[in-house]
C-alpha cells in the first residue's frame, strides 16, 4: 500500500515511558511541568505515569502524587499504565484515564523479566483485570502484543507465534464478553525494521482484516522513523511516540538509546508529507527542550536542534 493516510493520531509516551527509564528520580514538579507543557501542543493522549512496583521501577514511586497534581485540560486523555491487578486497582483509584485492554507478551522470557510472570500465568491475572472492567462497565477495545518484532532474550520471533498471541488476546477478550476493535504491536527492544513491520502488519490484516492496527516503535537501532514510515505506507493511523525520544523499557536488556520514536520528529515528517497530526511542531520543540532540561542530559531528538523547514525557509528568505 503506497497511499499515506490523511491524518494520524500520535499518543505521547514520554512522561511515563521516558521517566521510568531514567537513572535518577525526577522531581514531581518537573514531571508535572512537562506533562502540562505537552498539553499545550495539540496532543489528545498523554501517558503520564506507571502504577508499577516501586522496588522494580523507583522512578515511578511518586505515581499517585504526580497524577494528583496535573492540572488537566478538557479534551485531553491523561492516562496511566498498569501491568497487573494490583496496578490496575491503584490506577482506578486515581484521577487519570485507565485504558481497558488485553496485554499479551510475545516471548515468555520477556514476560518474566517485564512483569515477573510467564505468559500463561500473566493471562490468568489478565482475567481478573477483564472481570474488573466488565463489573465496572468499562470498555475493552484493544489487544497489545508486547515485544512483537523480536526479543533480546529469545531472538527472532516467528510471525506464526505473533499471530497466536493475537488470537490469544482476541480469545481472552471474547471469554470476558468483549470484542476487540484493534491490535497494538509494540517493539520495546527495537527489533523492528521496515520489512518486518510490513510483513507482520500484512499477516495480521490477512487473518483479521477487520482489526485496526496501532504501532509502538522504538528507535534503539536508529530505524524508528523508517519503521514508522513503513507503518504509514501500510495505512496505520495510530502511533505512540515520546517527546525528544525519551525513554525505553528498563527490562528490555537494551544498551544505548532505547527510547520511543521521537514525537516532534515523527510529527514533522508526517506534516511535511501532507499527513495531518493536529500538533503544533514549534510547541513540541519547546516541550522537547524542556524534557532535556528536566533530565539534565542531551536527548536524541533532531527537530528540536535543526528546527522546522518553515523556520529554515524564513531564515533563507531573510
Amino acid at each position: 500500500m503506497s497511499d499515506l493516510p490523511k491524518r494520524v493520531l500520535i499518543a505521547e509516551e514520554g512522561p511515563r515511558e521516558g521517566f521510568q527509564s531514567e537513572k535518577r528520580v525526577i522531581p514531581v514538579a518537573d514531571k508535572v511541568r512537562l506533562i502540562e507543557a505537552l498539553a499545550d501542543t495539540g496532543l489528545k493522549h498523554i501517558n503520564c505515569v506507571s502504577y508499577v512496583n516501586p522496588k522494580r521501577v523507583p522512578t515511578m514511586a511518586d505515581a499517585e502524587e504526580v497524577a494528583s497534581k496535573i492540572r488537566q485540560k478538557p479534551g485531553i486523555e491523561y492516562s496511566a499504565l498498569w501491568l497487573n491487578q494490583q496496578g490496575l486497582e491503584r490506577a482506578l483509584r486515581g484521577p487519570l484515564h485507565v485504558d481497558g485492554g488485553v496485554r499479551v507478551t510475545a516471548s515468555d522470557t520477556f514476560s518474566r523479566k517485564n512483569i515477573g510472570k510467564s505468559v500463561p500465568d500473566a493471562m490468568v491475572e489478565q482475567r481478573m483485570s477483564l472481570k474488573t472492567f466488565k463489573d465496572r462497565g468499562m470498555p475493552v477495545e484493544w489487544g497489545i502484543i508486547l515485544g512483537a518484532f523480536g526479543c533480546n532474550y529469545e531472538g527472532e520471533l516467528s510471525t506464526e507465534l505473533i499471530l497466536q498471541r493475537v488470537q490469544l488476546a482476541l480469545d481472552e477478550a471474547e471469554l470476558a464478553g468483549f470484542k476487540l476493535k484493534g491490535i497494538k504491536l509494540t517493539d520495546a527492544m527495537g527489533w523492528a525494521t521496515p520489512r518486518s513491520v510490513e510483513r507482520l502488519i500484512g499477516a495480521v490484516r490477512n487473518k483479521w482484516p477487520e482489526l485496526e492496527i496501532a504501532l509502538h516503535l522504538h528507535d534503539t537501532r536508529g530505524t524508528g522513523q523508517a519503521t514508522a514510515y513503513a507503518g504509514l505506507r501500510m495505512g496505520v493511523t495510530k502511533f505512540d511516540a515520546s517527546i525528544a525520544g525519551l525513554g525505553g523499557c528498563p527490562f528490555a536488556a537494551t544498551d544505548g538509546a532505547a527510547g520511543n520514536i521521537c514525537t516532534e520528529d515523527f510529527a514533522f515528517m508526517c506534516e511535511e508529507m501532507g499527513v495531518e497530526t493536529g500538533l503544533d511542531i514549534d510547541r513540541l520543540i519547546e516541550a522537547a527542550r524542556l524534557a532535556e532540561e528536566v533530565v539534565g542530559r542531551p536527548l536524541p531528538g533532531h527537530v528540536m536542534r535543526g528546527g522546522t523547514l518553515t523556520a529554515a525557509k524564513q531564515r533563507a528568505n531573510a
